[in-house]
């Protein structure tokens, strides 16, 4: 029953594209906000569908560590569950996300009213001094900053290396960061259509003051609690990835 649940649900979602997307557009015309209202609305029509049809919910730790003015949120990036989740916990936001997906008829259209700090992941410092300036703007017009510091999805029990163009934000803006771990890559997989009943954890770290602080050491202290707190709420995802590493290192 799990592949046709989550066929039914994916056909839906995509479904859902439609409506809410075509209401960013419109609402974009005429209201700042609106859009941001239409993406939470699908976010949280998802997280609804989600539920009832594939049994997946989730679970929040540490919402008092979500400060009263907006940051930047340093968020581990396993899947598309948490985007949906970050739209229904925090304020009215922006992500940095690859330029492609601006190119997608009607979904790229209605992301455009949205406006993400689209960049080129292959530009190098160009892509980080993109965000550190239209981060700024954001900020300072009350939006939330979302950065995925990985730069893509990555499997359960893995982890890459942080980019820095989050922690050049916080440096250069003043803005807190705050991390959020999760293991929703557990049971909704990245490149996998196939979604397994559970619960995800989430959990929000307490904010980093980069006052007096490099973009080197706000960047390792950011990873180092997320990637910590990884370990606690996924452990047999780890241990799995841990023991596959240690046994290719043997066979070399």
């Amino acid at each position: 029953m799990t592949w046709l649940r989550s066929a039914l649900y994916t056909g839906l979602f995509f479904l859902t594209v439609v409506p809410y997307a075509t209401g960013a557009i419109v609402s974009g015309l005429f209201s700042a906000s609106g859009p941001f209202r239409c993406a939470r609305g699908w976010a949280g029509m998802n997280l609804w569908l989600a539920k009832v049809i594939c049994g997946i919910d989730y679970e929040v730790e540490g919402l008092e560590n979500v400060p009263e003015t907006n940051g930047i949120l340093y968020v581990k990036h396993q899947s598309v569950y948490e985007i949906f989740i970050g739209a229904k916990i925090f304020p009215a936001q922006c992500w940095v996300l690859k330029r492609e997906l601006m190119w997608i008829p009607l979904f790229g259209w209605g992301l455009h009213f949205l406006r993400p700090i689209a960049i080129d992941r292959n530009s190098g410092g160009r892509a980080v001094r993109q965000v550190v300036r239209q981060g700024k703007e954001r900020l300072a017009e009350g939006l939330w900053v979302v950065i995925y510091p990985e730069g893509t999805r990555v499997a359960p029990g893995r982890t890459r290396r942080y980019g820095m163009s989050g922690a050049a934000l916080a440096r250069e803006s003043g803005y807190q960061v705050v991390p959020v771990a999760h293991n929703a890559g557990q049971l909704w997989p990245r490149r996998s259509w196939l979604k397994t009943p559970g619960r995800v954890k989430v959990v929000i770290g307490a904010p980093i003051d980069p006052a007096g602080l490099s973009a080197e050491e706000i960047n390792r202290t950011a990873q180092e609690w997320i990637e910590t707190t990884m370990r606690r709420i996924s452990p047999e995802a780890y241990a799995a990835a841990d023991a596959e590493s240690e046994k290719t290192f043997s066979q070399t």
